[in-house]
């Protein structure tokens, strides 16, 4: 965690105008390179950062939480709005388990997906290749391919086209 979150301090101190550094720090906060067309707006915050895997030409806004420890897949061409979460921890429900440890599950987002500002994914959701999530959802299941989803908890609104 010390590692990722000197990482993204660093990012969050570049400015925006300036992306081949972000590029270069985001590289070296997932420890990969990434695609040219990359586009990132700090702030931005991660636990882990070695298990964040991004496609080409992904967007990410201002204000993301990325909390990767159980792993994170952004496919290409992605879009994430500002302040999206990106929750791949928990804790246990029950009272006693609570400080014990934590629960670790996936999210894996498709290609050509838009997060919209706000919203929430946590663990073990797949969202499909071409699917919108609307702002200020929080999405608990997988959501289809090329399916705008809404609400809290998400729920499909209609197929795309």
């Amino acid at each position: 965690m010390p590692r990722a979150f000197a990482c993204c301090e660093a990012i969050n101190r570049l400015p925006y105008s300036d992306q081949d550094a972000i590029r270069r720090a985001w590289s070296e906060l997932t420890g990969r390179p990434i695609d040219e067309r990359f586009h990132l707006v700090p702030p931005v915050h991660s636990d882990h950062g070695l298990k964040l895997r991004v496609g080409a030409n992904v967007f990410i806004n201002h204000g993301c939480t990325l909390n990767d420890m159980g792993g994170i897949e952004i496919g290409g061409d992605s879009m994430i709005g500002p302040n999206v979460s990106l929750l791949t921890t928990g804790h246990p429900t029950a009272v006693a388990d609570r400080r014990a440890g934590i629960t670790v599950a996936p999210i894996h987002i498709g290609a050509n997906v838009w997060i919209g500002g706000g919203a929430t994914v946590l663990g073990g959701v797949t969202v499909g290749d071409g699917a919108v999530v609307a702002a200020g959802a929080v999405v608990s299941r997988d959501v289809p391919p090329a399916t705008l989803v809404a609400g809290i908890p998400a729920r499909a609104i209609r197929s795309l086209d």
